[in-house]
């Protein structure tokens, strides 16, 4: 296979499955180094388990984003087993609440701010010196179609993404100068569990009509585009895999 990310370092959160699992496993088969992180131990020891058994380099470091303890120590990690960081993709993220915003739960509310938006914030924040030690690096936000026209009753989660889109541009703005490029994926309906395809419901994103609906190996060709762009290509932007406008 091709050794497009020979020699580069990659930290994926949420690569214990879904699209997390699926893009580490190939950025590993395509030569690069890989940080596997999510809050399930058991997951992201079996994604870099995955990696090693194909002859990859991988590590697998528990962490929730939405502590700044956790991810002090996870991007720590990173320097530790394999020298810095050139790649970011931020990826983990929850949808708790499906609830219109008169009968929602604050607390459920702002546990998937803290994770989406905050956690990502952290991620960032911690990825940038290792990012300019390295003289650039890349940043992938994983956003959503429903961050950009919204879908009722998960409001939460829509206002989440939302934000996680403008942090995107406004960080791409701030570390431009460094040769650090920041972008957003939105990958449409994937086939996980945080999607809804489980056990769909009328206002998941699993019932969207007339939408593509992935597996999670779609989404990697993106994810590699993305990744292998020069350090002065796009920066700022939102890629799509969307059928239909975000």
């Amino acid at each position: 296979m091709d050794q497009v990310l020979a020699g580069k370092i990659a930290l994926i959160t949420g690569s214990g499955r879904g699209i997390g699992r699926a893009i580490a496993i190939a950025y590993a088969a395509h030569g690069a180094q890989v940080i596997c992180s999510a809050r399930s131990v058991d997951e992201i020891k079996d994604t870099a388990a995955q990696i090693k058994d194909a002859g990859g380099q991988a590590c697998a470091v528990r962490a929730d984003i939405a502590k700044e303890q956790d991810v002090d120590a996870l991007f720590a990690a990173a320097t530790e087993h394999f020298g810095g960081l050139d790649l970011l993709v931020v990826n983990a993220g929850v949808h708790a609440s499906h609830e219109a915003v008169a009968e929602s739960d604050p607390q459920t509310w702002w546990h998937t701010i803290e994770t989406n938006l905050f956690g990502a914030y952290l991620c960032c924040r911690a990825a940038i010196p290792l990012l300019r030690a390295r003289g650039g690096g890349k940043i992938i936000t994983i956003g959503s179609g429903m961050g950009h026209k919204g879908l009722a009753n998960n409001t939460a989660y829509c206002c989440s993404k939302a934000a996680l889109s403008m942090l995107t541009r406004t960080l791409a703005q701030e570390v431009q100068k460094d040769q650090i490029s920041v972008n957003e994926l939105i990958p449409g309906p994937v086939k996980t569990a945080l999607t809804g395809h489980a056990h769909p419901r009328k206002d998941s994103v699993a019932s969207i009509d007339g939408e593509w609906r992935k597996e999670p190996a779609d989404v990697v060709p993106l994810a590699l585009f993305l990744a292998t762009q020069p350090h002065i290509g796009p920066t700022a932007q939102s890629f799509s895999l969307m059928r239909r406008d975000n």
